[in-house]
């Protein structure tokens, strides 16, 4: 295994870590009496491969059904000195009731202690501004840290990148790390990670196969483009070569589910990872090319457009073009579709209107607010192919499901 150092936090962190929202039975609290046996079981042996293999990060959520209950069956029979432990706590309106959950947390470890604490889902500056506010939960989350309790405080976060600029610059004292997105067909988020490495602090990539495109089922086209390496590993490859980031979540279901991140990992010890993402790099911006006049999925939200919300309808346009490019260039409509009929349902986790209600706004409305695009003349066709590609039923967030 390999490790980078996290940060100012200092911390000797896996380039793959363990999150646990993929092993835990259902997204409701239950006693672990209530538990399934096996999937506890299950939890185990994730755990202890993840270890056997030198992954030592575990991260999971209060918000994560009882995986808090079910890591802390196997946890506190682990050398506390090779663990490096993350929970993450939603924000609160009081310091009290932050620190309340914390410790309600704590109990279900069976810890005495976390290394790393975030507040989960900073995603707006609505949600921003209740978490910095005095006697809120950020303030509560420095008094934890100064007990003991908690190692070093970050944040989690799905924000849009000009909301996520603000909250990397929001706490005085500076967070010590953040948990975002970023992968291949997501990049928007570089100056996010930049940011963070001016401020010498830890990056955890968030989902990075199923958010990074549902990489566990890849369409053929997609397999195709990345051979000889599965998508998971060229993503996991690729994502670990940019600069500032230090690891990427295995969202673990199985023991085996580590088998293709850990194939990536050993190209990189090889120090291979240039030569062979080269020619997949190349090949794939072909085929966008080739789909859309353009090598970059992202291209045509890229600039000039607002954000979600801000937009006609409040609809998410830079989404709704990523997701229409990923459709047309590399044959990503499942994943596509899944996250286009998200939207109008997901709140902030991941914003705006749902999207076939672009046929409500008017023509002049939606050409006025893309005006400012180099590509302003075509997006509304796009647009509405978006709409024609990917409309569908309306998805649910895993939490709702």
């Amino acid at each position: 295994m390999l490790y980078r150092r996290f940060g100012r936090t200092e911390l000797a962190m896996p380039v793959l870590s363990t999150g646990g929202m993929r092993y835990q039975d259902g997204w409701q609290d239950k006693p672990l009496d209530a538990v399934d046996p096996a999937t506890t079981a299950m939890t185990r042996a994730v755990i202890e491969r993840s270890m056997d293999v030198g992954i030592t990060h575990v991260e999971t959520a209060r918000g994560y059904g009882p995986s808090e209950r079910q890591l802390g069956t196997v946890l506190p029979e682990l050398p506390r000195e090779r663990l490096i432990v993350q929970t993450k706590i939603g924000p609160t309106d009081t310091a009290a009731e932050f620190t309340e959950h914390f410790e309600e947390s704590l109990r279900r470890l069976r810890l005495d202690r976390v290394d790393l604490l975030a507040v989960h889902g900073i995603n707006n500056a609505a949600v921003l501004d209740r978490a910095m506010r005095p006697g809120g939960c950020v303030e509560a989350a420095r008094a934890i840290q100064s007990s003991g309790r908690a190692g070093h405080i970050g944040f989690s976060t799905h924000a849009p990148t000009p909301d996520l600029l603000s909250a990397l610059d929001a706490d005085d004292r500076g967070f010590d790390y953040v948990n975002l997105h970023f992968y291949f067909i997501f990049q928007r988020h570089r100056t996010a990670i930049e940011r963070a490495v001016a401020r010498d602090m830890g990056t955890f990539i968030i989902s990075p196969t199923d958010k990074g495109g549902m990489l566990y089922d890849p369409p053929e086209k997609l397999v195709g483009l990345c051979d000889p390496l599965h998508p998971i590993v060229f993503n996991d490859l690729w994502t670990l070569t940019q600069p500032g980031v230090h690891t990427l979540s295995v969202g673990a279901a199985r023991p085996s589910d580590f088998d293709l991140h850990l194939e990536a990992v050993r190209i990189l010890e090889a120090g291979d990872a240039e030569a062979v993402l080269a020619p997949i790099v190349q090949r794939l911006g072909d085929a966008m090319e080739q789909a859309i006049g353009e090598r970059d999925p992202e291209a045509h939200g890229a600039g000039g457009l607002p954000e979600a919300l801000a937009a006609p309808g409040g609809l998410n346009l830079p989404v709704m073009l990523w997701l229409r490019n990923l459709a047309l260039g590399w044959d990503m409509t499942t994943y596509g579709k899944k996250r286009f009929n998200m939207l109008g349902g997901a709140d902030h986790w991941f914003p705006g209107a749902k999207g076939d209600t672009l046929a409500d706004v008017p023509e002049s409305e939606l050409a006025a607010a893309v005006a400012g695009s180099p590509h302003a003349a075509s997006i509304p066709a796009y647009l509405r192919q978006s709409v024609e590609l990917l409309a569908g039923e309306a998805e649910k967030r895993l939490s709702e499901s």
